[in-house]
């Protein structure tokens, strides 16, 4: 019974992680077709590429585990995209507000799942963690642009930070 209590956690944890990097995708994806600065496409080419690989990873690991992804994958899809493509309107300051936001709670996310896994599931750890360190990375890249100067920031951080811990939840069952 331990066991299969155990597999019902790590299952749970993929499904968030994978979800998670979707819609970080999306993010992404919505702030390309958006943003206008052609030195913050290039950044934020480039974390999407991360966010590709860790995407790959983590729907290698459902299939391999046989575990369901999450039901709200087409809600996930539509506010992901949304939430990029408007930040990105708003300017590149609001772009990369979302990026600090999302990244940052992505990154105590993974740190959480380190310390469950203790020393369990090794290959899973240690992914998580390089995962986390690149997470750690795009926020840093998105901080070098003076994210005070964004349109409402306070508050869009705010929102942006509560959205993904509600999805976080939300997705550990659904």
């Amino acid at each position: 019974m331990v066991k299969n209590d155990n597999n019902q956690k790590i299952n749970q944890m993929i499904r968030i992680d994978h979800a998670g990097e979707y819609a970080a995708k999306r993010i992404y994806e919505g702030q390309l077709d958006y943003i206008k600065d052609k030195k913050s496409k290039v950044k934020i080419e480039e974390m999407a590429k991360g966010e590709e690989k860790h995407l790959a990873y983590f729907e290698g690991e459902l299939r391999k585990r046989k575990a369901r992804p999450t039901v709200l994958f087409p809600i996930i899809d539509k506010l992901a995209y949304g939430v990029g493509a408007v930040t990105a309107m708003m300017g590149k300051e609001s772009s990369m507000v979302c990026t600090s936001a999302v990244e940052e709670v992505i990154a105590d996310h993974y740190s959480q799942q380190i310390s469950e896994l203790g020393s369990k599931n090794s290959e899973l750890k240690k992914k998580i963690t390089e995962f986390r360190e690149e997470e750690l990375e795009h926020k840093h890249i998105a901080e070098e642009y003076e994210l005070s100067r964004a349109p409402g920031y306070k508050i869009l951080n705010g929102l942006i930070k509560g959205g993904c811990k509600v999805a976080i939840k939300l997705v550990k069952y659904l």
